[in-house]
């Protein structure tokens, strides 16, 4: 794994859990603007996922760490993401397989799980390399009331 320092996520939890992880994937983006990332090609790319929270569950964690890596890994590891009808929409720009939006997603899903947990923890950011000089970060804005 590519040792990394992520910037930080400003939260107000007391914990903090980051997962990194990487995962295999071809993609293209389907407008004509996106140059040669319009013809399908193949990633590795690098995440970090931040899980924030000042619960913990009955086994002691924020989440397990297991968990995330299932939730994404499971997911996206050797696939077209252009397949992945319910996280992507050739249609809709907002929903093209691009770095911001896999980051986006990523945060949704891990999101969607966390919010089935007794402890609530929120998925603060994640980070996402697509290449060795390329990445972005998604920081979903608070809940209102958080």
């Amino acid at each position: 794994m590519l040792q990394q320092i992520y910037p930080p996520a400003v939260h107000p939890y007391q914990y903090e859990l980051n997962k990194d992880l990487q995962f295999a994937a071809a993609h293209y983006v389907p407008a004509e603007e996106a140059g040669k990332c319009r013809r399908m090609h193949g990633h590795t790319y690098f995440a970090n996922v931040t899980i924030a929270g000042d619960e913990l569950d009955r086994t002691g964690f924020l989440v397990n760490f297991a968990t995330v890596k299932q939730l994404v890994h499971d997911r996206f590891d050797h696939t077209l993401l252009n397949d992945d009808a319910e996280s992507f929409n050739e249609e809709d720009p907002n929903r093209f397989p691009t770095t911001e939006v896999v980051a986006r997603t990523i945060c949704e899903i891990v999101q969607a799980h966390l919010d089935r947990t007794e402890n609530k923890p929120r998925c603060v950011q994640v980070f996402l390399r697509e290449t060795p000089t390329s990445y972005c970060i998604y920081r979903p804005k608070r809940p209102t009331g958080a």
